[in-house]
C-alpha cells in the first residue's frame, strides 16, 4: 500500500475516536505512554495554556527556539491545512508515512486499553497526544513547546513536567466542561503549574493573579507576570516584561521589549493586532526564562525568530483586490479584539463578514461584537458535527438582536467565500471568522481555487 493510502487511512482511524467525544482525565493517556515507555520522560517541555493567544505564543516561542539552532517540536490544535500541521519539528510538519507507521503500531495499545474495563475508550486529543510525544522522542528533541487542548487540569497534555508553565489569558469558555465562573476556569488552567516550576502569565485579571499567587504559593513555584502592551509615552520601568508599540505598517508592526534583563528596540512581527504585541511578549519572557535555564538564546534569534514567525488563520491577509482576510476568532474575548484591530490595520469601503461558529460558543457575545463592524453578513457553518447552523445564527441576529443590514444564508463554506467574492467591489473587505473550522475549511477552498 502506497504512503498516501497508509496516510488516509490512518488519518480515518484517528478522526474515527471523536465520536467518543471529550472524557476529562489522565488515566487512559498514562496507560498509553506506559505501554511506549513513557517517551515523554525524557523530553524537557514549555507547557502553554489559556483561553486565547496560545498558538500565537508557542508559533512565536518555538520559532525563537528553533533559530538559537535548539532542535524544536510544536503541538498545537486545531490544524488549519492538513492533520500534519499539528506536530512539528523545527518548522516541518511530521510527513504523512511516520505519522501512519505511528498509528500502526499505536492500534493494538488501544485494544489493550479497551480490555480494561476501568480505562475504557481513548479519545481522539489523547490519542493524537500519544502519537505526538512518541514521535518527539524519537526525533530526539531538545525542548517540545506543547499547547493544551482544553482547560489544563485534566486535559491529555498534562501528563508532562516542564520547565516552564505559561498561561496566556483567561475568558470564559466551555462553561459546560471548565466551569461557569472565570475563577472555576483559572482553577481548571492552573493544574498545569507543577512543583517547583515556574509559571508566567499575561493575565491582568485580580482575582485570577490571586488564584495563581496561591497555587504557585502552595507548590513553591515561581510566579512571573507579562503586562499589557503600552505606548511609549505611557511606559512605566516598573511595568516588566511590556511590549512597547512602535509602529503599524500593512506588513506587520514594531515593538519594543523590556524585559526581566532583555531590552530590544525595533523588533519586527508579522502577525497583526495589539493583541500580537502581548503574546509576542510573552514568548519573549517565556525565552528569557528557559534561557537561564542552559538554553544558549542570542539577539540575533530573538529578532530573526520573531520577524519570520508566520501563524496563519491570524488577522492573515490572503489577498489584496478584494481584500480576505482570515481570522479564527472563537469566542466573545477574541472577537472582541479582532473587531478593534480590524479597523486599525486594513482601509475599505464595506466590510463583508463571512460568519461560522460552533454551536457550543456564546452567540450572543460574539454577534453583538462582531455585526456592527460589517456591512453585509454571510452566514455559513464549518465542516464539523458541532457546527451552528447558519439558519439558526441567522435568525439570532434578526431576531434576537434586530440585525436589519443585507445578509445571506449559505450553507456551503466555499459557496460562502464565492458568494463573498460575487458581491465584493473595488475597495471592499471581506473577513472570514468565528472559528478557527471555518477558517480552515475556506482557506483550503481559497487555497484550491485560487483566481
Amino acid at each position: 500500500m502506497n504512503t498516501e493510502k497508509r496516510y488516509e487511512e490512518a488519518l480515518n482511524w484517528i478522526h474515527g475516536l471523536g465520536r467518543f467525544g471529550i472524557k476529562p482525565g489522565l488515566e487512559r493517556i498514562t496507560a498509553l505512554l506506559e505501554m511506549l515507555g513513557n517517551p515523554h520522560h525524557n523530553i524537557s517541555f514549555v507547557h502553554i495554556g489559556g483561553t486565547n493567544g496560545k498558538g500565537s505564543t508557542a508559533a512565536m516561542l518555538a520559532s525563537i527556539l528553533r533559530t538559537a539552532g535548539l532542535n524544536i517540536g510544536l503541538y498545537t490544535s486545531p490544524y488549519l491545512l492538513s492533520f500534519t500541521n499539528r506536530m512539528a519539528v523545527n518548522g516541518s510538519d511530521i510527513n504523512q508515512g511516520d505519522l501512519a507507521d505511528l498509528v500502526d503500531e499505536i492500534k493494538p495499545l488501544i485494544d489493550q486499553i479497551l480490555n480494561d474495563p476501568e480505562l475504557g475508550q481513548p479519545t481522539e486529543f489523547e490519542v493524537v497526544t500519544v502519537l505526538a510525544l512518541t514521535y518527539f522522542a524519537r526525533q530526539k528533541v531538545d525542548l517540545v513547546v506543547l499547547e493544551v487542548g482544553l482547560g489544563g487540569r485534566l486535559d491529555a497534555t498534562n501528563v508532562v513536567i516542564p520547565i516552564l508553565s505559561i498561561i496566556t489569558n483567561i475568558s470564559l469558555e466551555h462553561t459546560e466542561i471548565l466551569g461557569d465562573t472565570i475563577t472555576k476556569i483559572a482553577g481548571e488552567k492552573a493544574g498545569i503549574i507543577k512543583p517547583g516550576r515556574p509559571l508566567l502569565t499575561a493575565s491582568s485579571d485580580e482575582e485570577v493573579l490571586k488564584l495563581f499567587e496561591d497555587r504557585c504559593h502552595e507548590l513553591r513555584a515561581p510566579l512571573y507576570r507579562v503586562y499589557p502592551p503600552v505606548e511609549q509615552a505611557s511606559f512605566k520601568s516598573e511595568h516588566r516584561p511590556v511590549a512597547i508599540s512602535q509602529d503599524i505598517t500593512p506588513e506587520g508592526q514594531y515593538f519594543s521589549y523590556r524585559g526581566f534583563k532583555w531590552g530590544f528596540d525595533h523588533l519586527f512581527i508579522r502577525l497583526r493586532g495589539k493583541y500580537q504585541l502581548e503574546n509576542a511578549c510573552t514568548a519573549l519572557a517565556a525565552a528569557e526564562i528557559i534561557s537561564g535555564k542552559g538554553f544558549p538564546i542570542d539577539e540575533e534569534a530573538v529578532r530573526k525568530g520573531l520577524a519570520e514567525t508566520v501563524w496563519p488563520g491570524r488577522l492573515e491577509l490572503m489577498q489584496n483586490e478584494p481584500l480576505l482576510i482570515m481570522d479564527g476568532a472563537h469566542n466573545p474575548a477574541a472577537i472582541e479584539k479582532l473587531a478593534e484591530a480590524f479597523p486599525l490595520y486594513f482601509d475599505y469601503r464595506r466590510l463583508i463578514l463571512i460568519f461560522g461558529m460552533l454551536a457550543d460558543k456564546d452567540m450572543a457575545s460574539m454577534l453583538n461584537t462582531i455585526l456592527p463592524i460589517a456591512d453585509i453578513v454571510i452566514f455559513t457553518r464549518p465542516l464539523l458535527p458541532r457546527a451552528a447552523e447558519p439558519e439558526s445564527v441567522a435568525a439570532y441576529a434578526i431576531e434576537k438582536l434586530g440585525y436589519s443590514k443585507e445578509c445571506y444564508i449559505v450553507g456551503h463554506y466555499g459557496e460562502a467565500l464565492e458568494k463573498a467574492l460575487g458581491i465584493a467591489a473595488p475597495g471592499d473587505a471581506i473577513l472570514v471568522t468565528g472559528s478557527l473550522y471555518t477558517v480552515s475549511d475556506i482557506r483550503a477552498y481559497w487555497v484550491g481555487h485560487r483566481r
